[in-house]
C-alpha cells in the first residue's frame, strides 16, 4: 500500500513551490522577509481597548506603579 503523498506547500510571502533547503519558503529572499515582518512587528494581532482586564494581570491603569509590588 502506498503511503499518502502531501500536496505541495506554496512559498507563504510569493506563492511559488517551497524548496527543501528553505522550508515553508521557496528561497533565501522570502525566508529574509518573513523575517524582517516578524522583527518589525509586520506579525501583530490587533488588540482592543475596551477589553475588560483579566483576574491574572497585575497592571493597574492610572494607579502608582509602586502599588503593584
Amino acid at each position: 500500500m502506498a503511503e499518502p503523498v502531501a500536496p505541495e506547500r506554496k512559498c507563504p510571502i510569493c506563492g511559488k513551490p517551497t524548496v527543501a533547503a528553505f522550508k515553508p519558503f521557496c528561497s533565501k529572499r522570502c525566508a529574509d522577509v518573513d523575517l524582517n515582518r516578524w522583527l518589525t512587528g509586520g506579525y501583530v494581532i490587533p488588540a482592543r481597548d475596551d477589553e475588560p482586564m483579566s483576574e491574572d494581570d497585575n497592571s493597574v491603569p492610572g494607579g502608582d506603579e509602586d502599588d503593584r509590588f
